[in-house]
């Protein structure tokens, strides 16, 4: 019985985290968008010019935080799809 439950549980929340991916694909392909053109690149310089607001919140300006999004975006759909081939 506690193996069916928490199985259970760990399925459910699976089945959840899943659907929320597969549901911020649309956003994840716009930040992309961002990243990979020329609107972050602009952006980027007026932050290195000290034309944005100093109460910006900049995480999307770091190279690394986007990138590795993308990445990590790129290996869990990569997992989902090979599981699903298995």
């Amino acid at each position: 019985e506690e193996i069916l439950d928490r199985a259970s549980a760990v399925f459910a929340e699976l089945e959840k985290n899943l659907s929320d991916l597969q549901s911020i694909q649309h956003d994840i392909q716009k930040l992309e968008a961002y990243y990979t053109g020329k609107d972050w690149k602009a952006d980027f310089r007026l932050d290195e010019q000290g034309k944005l607001p100093k109460d910006l919140k900049r995480g999307v300006l770091s190279e690394d935080a986007i990138y590795d999004l993308l990445e990590k975006n790129r290996e869990l759909l990569d997992l989902v799809k090979k599981d699903g081939e298995a």
